[in-house]
């Protein structure tokens, strides 16, 4: 799971977490730095791993984690090359809230069905992703949702498609 070191959404992470583990799942918690990070609402939780140390092939699936502070991540070169490099080794991808825009910055939405919170929506149809609006969408390996409230299913869909 990737997060932003200041502002994740603290339910997009810890509620997905728990989702994913709950089902089986081991996480790894990865941000561009390992010192603590902060959520929106004052969650804290010290990554694992550094963004430039993740081996994708060390994962079945790699998350985008939203909140405000993820938009760091919407023109980051490495984010963008975990993300593809995870799609084309056929992993599950995931990201919520506005998370989604990541994905869709590195070319990996076009012609996928895809939700994200409301605000990033034209980005993504820009983008060529078929914007839903759903709380939760899946096309094939990529997972997107809408934010906080769709923490849960989201987690579990992945933990599905696992």
């Amino acid at each position: 799971m990737i997060i932003a070191p200041r502002d994740f959404r603290d339910e997009e992470l810890f509620d997905t977490k728990k989702e994913l583990e709950t089902a089986g799942n081991d996480v790894t918690i990865a941000s561009t730095t390992k010192n603590i990070a902060t959520g929106m609402l004052g969650g804290t939780i010290v990554p694992e791993i550094a963004l430039d140390e993740v081996i994708v092939d060390d994962y079945d699936a790699i998350v985008f984690i939203g909140g405000s502070g993820s938009s760091i991540y919407f023109h980051n070169k490495k984010a963008h090359d975990i993300a593809r490099d995870a799609y084309y080794k056929g992993k599950v991808i995931g990201a919520i809230c506005i998370a989604p825009s990541t994905l869709a910055n590195a070319g990996l939405l076009r012609e996928k069905k895809a939700t994200c919170y409301p605000s990033e929506g034209n980005n993504l149809k820009s983008k060529g992703a078929i914007y839903t609006g759903k709380p939760v969408e899946k096309d094939g390996k990529i997972i997107t949702a809408d934010g906080p409230r769709s923490a849960r299913s989201f987690g579990r869909m992945i933990a599905k498609s696992l």
